[in-house]
């Protein structure tokens, strides 16, 4: 929600100062008096272009941009520091938990006729005697993952079909897809499926003992002693004995464990050509949908259509909506493409996959949706762009508000309905819809849905650069923003207290990825702001800007050095005397024992699903 509450501030300010000044500033301006179209291009006339070359006018715009500037750098030191020291609090004020004593060690030297369990043990036993508690050893357990899931599916199924009471209907075939073979009762079918498949994952289970992978989850006695192990090289090889912080228990990904230093290293070359290949391959719709834009691109490519374009009411619907919605429809393939491209780094956690895939799809975003659609003209095909940065600002200032009412009709064809299909959530409707009229849903197979930040962060950090950087270009954009923001702040309150439920505590680790793309924002913002006013014949204005970038970075360096630390890895201070508040707690010895098992791997406890299921039976792998 902060991230809501900050955009609020943000262009709360930002529409008084562009709405009350910058706008009728740029409204009284002659600049575009003499355009032949000028009936068609009314926005334009709300815009920085309309203001005239070399007017003293200009110098409100340039002191906006300072005054901006300023109070979004306050409010982003205000917000790091409140989030940082919230997250302080709930740290000291929280219980004990797995995951603040145990650390997953990949690289593991196993020497010739020993196991990786006997290694880690006698590692750990000679080198940190003192807080090493224990250890569980990961194994390879895909297949075994398969047929656990197979099993929970029947077992659901069998359960929904138990419930109900229309008994013609629980007849089925037994060959392929139930379409082929002798009549059979469908629940005996299930449950006899089940049994087999029971019967499989206790023998996949006993032969899991010889699949060791080279890799363990570490725990130990004290919150400090994990920290020393995380952050010292336990090995001459930097390779081997490699330390990371371990995800909560239930947090933990299983199907893709990844281990070896020389593979994760390859498949992260890997996903970042693919990632690299999806951004360039996505410039074919963008520059479709740009041509919906302009009528005389749509006519020169389909002469037969001209007399369809000539309609009104057609361009209309063509250059303002169309263009933003089958973009938006593009876009929604992306966030499931970038969370299985993350899933394949060898990211042990769902919220490590669900972070580095918010910022693929942020950078993604921020490329596709706006520098592409910016510079999607004529600019796009001048290779100078490339060879001479000098001459970036003065395209981008050139290009940028020439864009501002596609952007416009972006906020409200996209940012409003999305935001409000939030609330409805009519695709998860409709899904749930079709499957009770199929009969593959029931009551109670429902599970709470989490938040998907991979998605939403990106979506509301685009619509935050739309805002800074249209600040002095196109200040009309801002009150579209401000009920986007509005409208999310409502519904998203709503949908986090009544609808979500979270996988994991994020312990506000995403707001460094919202910090740092409002920086990104307000440095793109003053490279245009210095490429306009040199168009506009105000050159003291451009070289009096250059010091705004400058002071941008440095202040982010600071705080990267004040704030970015805490939200990396808790302090010293702060660990230690949570170890020694911890000494008062009666119920250590207990959760030291459950500790033990924490990170056993689910697919390896014992099924009791079917009545073939031994009730005496116990896991067959035990952590040391």
């Amino acid at each position: 929600m902060r991230i809501f509450i900050f955009s609020l501030k943000v262009f709360a300010f930002g529409g008084v100062i562009g709405m009350f000044i910058l706008l009728p500033i740029n409204y009284m301006g002659s600049q575009l008096s003499d355009e032949s179209d000028f009936q068609h291009k009314s926005l334009d006339s709300f815009s920085i272009s309309n203001v005239n070359n070399g007017s003293n006018r200009l110098w409100i715009h340039f002191s906006a941009a300072y005054v901006f500037t300023g109070v979004v750098c306050y409010l982003l030191y205000y917000e790091y520091w409140y989030i940082s020291s919230k997250r302080i609090s709930c740290f000291y004020s929280s219980k004990p938990q797995p995951h603040e004593f145990t650390l997953l060690v990949r690289g593991i030297p196993v020497p010739p006729g020993s196991t990786c369990d006997d290694t880690v043990e006698r590692f750990f036993l000679e080198y940190h005697p003192s807080t090493y508690l224990s250890h569980s050893v990961v194994r390879r357990s895909h297949k075994l993952q398969s047929l656990v899931t197979d099993a929970d599916t029947l077992y659901k199924k069998v359960t929904h079909l138990k419930n109900k009471n229309d008994a013609p209907k629980r007849q089925t075939r037994d060959g392929f897809w139930g379409l082929f073979g002798r009549k059979v009762d469908i629940v005996d079918h299930y449950e006899r499926r089940l049994g087999d498949i029971e019967d499989n994952v206790r023998m996949e289970q006993s032969s899991l003992a010889a699949k060791e992978v080279r890799a363990a989850f570490v725990s130990f006695k004290t919150r400090f002693g994990a920290a020393i192990a995380l952050h010292i090289q336990e090995s001459v090889n930097p390779t081997e004995w490699i330390t990371e912080k371990a995800p909560e228990p239930h947090d933990v990904y299983w199907p893709f464990f990844t281990v070896s230093f020389i593979k994760r290293w390859i498949s992260k070359l890997v996903v970042f050509v693919a990632c690299t290949s999806l951004t360039v391959l996505f410039f074919i719709p963008v520059a479709l949908v740009q041509g919906l834009t302009h009528l005389d691109q749509l006519e020169t490519w389909f002469p037969f259509l001209k007399g369809i374009l000539r309609l009104s009411v057609v361009s209309q619907v063509i250059t303002g909506y169309l263009p933003s919605l089958i973009l938006q429809l593009f876009l929604s393939f992306v966030p499931p493409i970038m969370i299985m491209l993350s899933s394949l780094q060898g990211y042990i956690s769902w919220s490590q996959i669900q972070k580095s895939a918010c910022t693929k799809v942020l950078w993604f975003t921020v490329w596709n949706i706006f520098f592409a659609n910016v510079l999607s003209g004529s600019a796009l095909y001048r290779v100078n762009i490339f060879l001479e940065p000098k001459e970036i600002p003065r395209i981008l200032g050139e290009a940028v508000p020439s864009q501002g009412s596609f952007f416009i009709a972006y906020v409200v064809t996209s940012g409003w309905t999305t935001i409000a299909s939030e609330l409805f959530r009519l695709t998860k409707l409709i899904t749930n819809f079709i499957s009770r009229i199929f009969g593959r849903n029931c009551d109670d197979d429902f599970e709470p849905p989490s938040i998907p930040y991979h998605s939403e962060i990106p979506r509301i950090r685009l619509f935050g650069l739309l805002g800074v950087t249209y600040f002095i270009l196109d200040p009309l954009i801002l009150p579209f923003l401000l009920i986007y923001f509005c409208l999310g702040y409502i519904i998203f309150r709503n949908q986090l207290l009544k609808v979500y439920a979270p996988k994991y505590e994020t312990g506000g680790e995403f707001w460094p990825t919202v910090h740092n793309s409002t920086i990104f924002s307000l440095v793109l913002m003053h490279i245009i702001a210095i490429g306009i006013f040199g168009l506009k014949k105000l050159p003291l204005a451009s070289i009096l800007t250059l010091p705004l970038p400058i002071l941008t970075l440095l202040f982010n360096e600071y705080c990267q050095k004040r704030f970015f630390p805490i939200f990396k890895d808790y302090p010293a201070e702060c660990l230690i005397k949570k170890d020694r508040a911890d000494q008062n707690e009666h119920n250590m010895s207990e959760f030291y024992d459950n500790l033990a098992n924490a990170y056993h791997d689910p697919a390896l406890m014992p099924l009791k699903y079917s009545e073939r299921s031994d009730s005496q039976s116990s896991p067959l792998l035990h952590s040391s």
